[in-house]
């Protein structure tokens, strides 16, 4: 699943995505998301941080709290990137943190270590 309040970026990394082989769920912010995730399971989450509603920082704390969660890589992918909002998400449960733009690629590739 990816999660971003950029439309434009949902379909980037939608694209990416299918181009590795995944199939893509969108949300345009973590509480829709977690409707979303509430009666279906996915192998991944990549969450933009910052995020009308609902921020992917909380979004990963309420994943990690539900059992099915708990071991599933949640990754950020956000123009973020100081030490400390990264410790937040560490705190959070983040499996990773990768900054945009991204390099399709290198996304690619941060997926299938940790799926």
């Amino acid at each position: 699943m990816t999660v971003d309040d950029s439309k434009s970026m949902r379909q980037m990394v939608k694209a990416t995505l299918e181009s590795g082989g995944y199939q893509v769920l969108e949300a345009e912010d973590g509480q829709q998301a977690l409707d979303v995730l509430s009666d279906q399971q996915v192998d991944a989450v990549i969450a933009d941080v910052n995020m009308p509603v609902m921020d992917g920082i909380t979004l990963i704390g309420r994943l990690r709290a539900l059992p099915q969660y708990r071991l599933t890589p949640l990754l950020m992918l956000t123009t973020e990137s100081s030490a400390e909002r990264k410790q937040e998400g560490r705190r959070a449960g983040a499996t990773g943190w990768i900054v945009k733009p991204f390099d399709p690629d290198k996304l690619l590739t941060a997926l299938a270590r940790v799926v």
